[in-house]
């Protein structure tokens, strides 16, 4: 039988927060808004190049390559930035830019590749931010078909989303009956067609998947499997994996951002205490594990010799933790605290690993997307979607697409 929510959190250890982020974070206000300014003008410079295309998913020695978006997860993190450099700015530009995207995205619902869990990230941040921008009626109808194929994907006896491949087969795989914990930031698109529609179906899709990704893919000492699989005709465990991190029993640290900002907007969206208790809980695993300038390795159990840093996830770390201020009570102790954490990341973001001062067209350097395929060290469209979420948030009144 599932635990509920409360249950979960009370089996989770909780390693505290970190003393050093009790105390104000010494990144000034003017050195966030020196830092979005910069980051926004990066973004005006490489519009033309990726008007109407996008980013590849990483760079090669820091430059982007330019892809269509029938394929891949990514794409919806630049339309994205298009949409909060808009927001910030004002400028048209940036929204007919976004809007130009969104023709790819509608084709892609009719001829690309919407076989993925994915469809949260691409149609979250183009489709929903479009709707919720402009009120354009066309935006909110391809959210809603996006929904309707990521609700398919859900597996009644397991009670979770089916990450990858086709759902509907029956023939044994890895990807059958296989949950990963990205897709906690992929609930909030169901949670949204719920309040839009009325249909309370897929906000109980979601908040089941969320109670058994707390129940699988946390573990007991507050960190996370990257993947989970379940039997796809009883629901009965049977383990956790890895596809991107060091190992299958590893903490890697782009997951565990992942939880820490999914579970704060879950806790959000189902007026449900409990989630904001357990992001806390994986914040505090993240942050006793960091290192000293906030910015994680890539794994947190990951070999002396394999010491890379992911940018992305702290930048991702960064919104979650911001978040988590926003739905903890006022009166908690830890709300400071992680408020301190997320000014001092994208202070250090922007100090040490900001592109500024080479040609890259991203943002930010060291981003890690797969390190046992030797992609590191260079610029990932998420990675510099979520740090000018972060310096937005920290910077203006923003109200978030997820």
């Amino acid at each position: 039988m599932a635990r509920t929510p409360d249950a979960l959190v009370a089996a989770t250890a909780d390693h505290g927060l970190p003393e050093r982020y009790t105390e104000r974070s010494g990144v000034d206000r003017a050195a966030l808004d020196e830092a979005l300014s910069v980051a926004i003008d990066r973004v005006d410079d490489t519009l033309d190049e990726f008007y109407d295309r996008f980013p590849s998913p990483s760079s090669r020695d820091l430059v982007y390559d330019a892809t269509d978006n029938m394929d891949g997860w990514t794409a919806s993190f630049w339309t994205g930035l298009c949409w909060l450099a808009y927001e910030v700015t004002g400028k048209r530009r940036f929204r007919d830019a976004a809007e130009t995207q969104l023709e790819t995205f509608e084709r892609r619902l009719n001829e690309g590749n919407v076989d993925t869990h994915d469809l949260g990230f691409l149609y979250t941040l183009s489709a929903v931010a479009g709707h919720r921008l402009s009120g354009n009626e066309r935006y909110r109808s391809m959210a809603l078909s996006a929904a309707d194929l990521l609700a398919d994907r859900f597996l009644e006896a397991p009670g979770l989303i089916q990450a990858w491949g086709d759902h509907e087969a029956t023939e044994e795989s890895w990807e059958r009956g296989r949950m990963i914990v990205d897709t906690m930031m992929n609930l909030p698109l169901l949670f949204w067609a719920s309040e839009e529609t009325g249909d309370p179906r897929y906000a109980a899709i979601a908040e089941t998947h969320a109670r058994t990704t707390a129940q699988h893919i946390v573990r007991p000492d507050g960190s996370t499997y990257h993947t989970f699989k379940c039997d796809v005709e009883n629901g009965t465990p049977i383990g956790g994996d890895t596809a991107q991190g060091y190992d299958a029993d590893s903490c890697w640290s782009r997951g565990q951002a992942w939880a820490i900002y999914g579970y704060a907007i879950a806790g959000d969206y189902a007026d449900e205490g409990a989630y904001a208790r357990l992001s806390a809980t994986l914040a505090n695993y993240y942050l006793s594990h960091l290192e000293d300038d906030s910015v994680p390795r890539w794994d947190f159990d990951a070999p002396a010799e394999q010491d890379h840093r992911d940018t992305s996830a702290a930048a991702i770390a960064a919104c979650g933790l911001d978040e988590l201020a926003r739905q903890l009570p006022l009166a908690d102790d830890r709300v400071r605290g992680y408020r301190n954490a997320a000014r001092t990341t994208l202070g250090s973001l922007a100090e040490n690993y900001s592109t500024v001062g080479t040609d890259s067209n991203g943002l930010l350097t060291d981003g890690a997307y797969d390190v046992a395929n030797g992609d590191y060290d260079e610029c990932c469209i998420w990675g510099d979607y979520f740090y000018v979420e972060g310096l937005v948030r920290a910077t203006e009144h923003w109200s978030r697409y997820w």
